[in-house]
């Protein structure tokens, strides 16, 4: 890290149940500094494996667990895989645009995706007003990445947009679509970064004993933060 960011103020927060494994406890370190809340900080931040929440800026420092380990994705050397090749091709009729704000009917569709993929998870029931804080950032370039099929809303994915790399924040979608809208969503994302030049696409934290989350190692070639380290 950069030298003013060597020695940064921590806020640890309480063990709480793991929202991803059964049996465990979570708990993060809090960045404390407000001077860590710009857009090239942050991307330094994301380097070394911290994320975001609204505006907080966090890294989970758990007791007697690190299941979580930060992964990014070569967007120049990103070579898709049968499956997301022939998944690009099924995906007829598909267009997407990144936009400042969210369509206005974005919450009906984000509601159904909850109530139907994540009814045991932390953001059941949906709320309008807790997603927008979950999402925004007052110091970030977030853009909302539309997916649509015949012009109908059926995804967005939420992506902040860094100077060198974009991290994919959170996508939503049709619970009922026939392709995989998760995994097109992140290969439009590639798109975008190779198309903007930006090095890398952040996609979060692994963890590899939770099944819901094993499509980011489809992603070749990726990295993984271990020890402080990015590993191929």
């Amino acid at each position: 890290m950069s030298s003013d960011l060597q020695h940064i103020r921590i806020g640890l927060t309480d063990n709480h149940p793991c929202s991803y494994l059964p049996g465990q406890d979570e708990r993060v370190a809090v960045a404390l500094d407000p001077t860590l809340h710009s857009s090239s900080n942050y991307e330094v931040l994301l380097a070394n494996g911290f994320r975001r929440s609204g505006d907080t800026i966090y890294k989970p420092l758990c007791q007697q667990c690190n299941a979580c380990e930060p992964i990014r994705v070569s967007a120049h050397q990103f070579k898709p895989t049968r499956s997301q090749k022939r998944l690009v091709n099924k995906a007829e009729n598909i267009t997407w645009q990144l936009k400042e704000t969210l369509d206005e009917n974005w919450f009906s569709l984000y509601r159904r995706y909850i109530e139907v993929r994540h009814r045991e998870g932390s953001m059941y029931p949906p709320n309008r007003k807790t997603f927008e804080q979950f999402s925004h950032c007052n110091w970030l370039n977030t853009q909302y990445l539309h997916i649509y099929h015949n012009q109908q809303l059926v995804a967005v994915a939420v992506t902040d947009i860094l100077s060198n790399s974009a991290s994919a924040f959170y996508t939503f979608y049709d619970p009922d679509f026939s392709i995989s809208l998760g995994t097109l969503g992140v290969l439009i994302q590639l798109e975008y970064c190779r198309e903007q030049g930006k090095q890398w696409l952040y996609l979060g934290y692994q963890i590899d004993e939770c099944p819901a989350m094993n499509y980011k190692v489809r992603f070749h070639p990726h990295q993984r933060l271990v020890n402080q380290s990015w590993r191929g």
